[in-house]
């Protein structure tokens, strides 16, 4: 969606978003000159509004928040990479693996 139909989808204003994106709590893609927003953005943009306006919490916090959420998208990314390679191996190589992995999970 372009940078008007988000902003009504969320009912803010372009004073809010810009700051957003200037914070970097969002990354459109640009088409044509144009920011295009996701499905992802309006979630990101949904938890922002939630953070600063129900809880309360302020841009640091905000900051930290975002940092943890893409953290967490980073990971179960590198997650489903190595469950794609340990899928490309013998079976037995694929049992040794994931009982290493339990005795991991142990700790």
């Amino acid at each position: 969606m372009n940078d008007h139909e988000f902003r009504l989808c969320l009912k803010i204003d372009v004073v809010q978003l810009d700051f957003w994106v200037e914070q970097g709590w969002l990354i459109p893609e640009t088409s044509m000159g144009q920011r295009q927003f996701r499905d992802a953005d309006v979630a990101r943009a949904r938890l922002i509004l939630d953070l600063m306006g129900n809880m309360g919490v302020n841009e640091a916090g905000v900051d930290v928040v975002m940092d943890l959420v893409d953290q967490l998208h980073g990971i179960r990314g590198t997650m489903g990479k190595l469950l794609t390679a340990i899928g490309r191996q013998e079976r037995d190589v694929q049992q040794r693996l994931f009982e290493s992995l339990e005795e991991v999970d142990r700790f």
